[in-house]
């Protein structure tokens, strides 16, 4: 079965840290491309990170630079995202996506809440 599953979103305080993960299964997932993004109430699901097969990876939002890091572990067919100094603007629920013999696959989101 081809999926991404998203796990450990929560509460987290502001400058608090927290870390999602995103498990592939089905995929070749060592030569994949796989995104991270993020969708805040009332707004646009918007494109965070890239992270490429060799796990090196380019940020698309200015506000997480700095902040968040992104990782993969290819042996465990996972991606990584660590959120560090949170701050309440980055509460949404967070997906990855990866597109795979001409189709795009999402998990189902893990959702994220900054707040005291």
């Amino acid at each position: 079965q081809v999926q991404l599953v998203e796990s450990g979103g929560g509460l987290v305080q502001p400058g608090g840290s927290l870390t999602l993960s995103c498990a592939a299964s089905g995929f070749p997932f060592g030569t994949l491309l796989v995104n991270w993004y993020r969708q805040a109430p009332g707004k646009e699901r918007e494109l965070i990170a890239r992270i490429l097969p060799n796990g090196r990876f380019t940020i698309d939002v200015d506000s997480v630079k700095g902040r968040f890091t992104f990782s993969r572990d290819n042996a465990k067919n996972t991606v990584f995202l660590r959120m560090n100094t949170a701050k309440p603007e980055d509460t949404a629920v967070y997906f990855c996506h990866t597109y795979w013999d001409l189709k795009n696959y999402w998990g189902q989101g893990t959702q994220v809440t900054v707040s005291s």
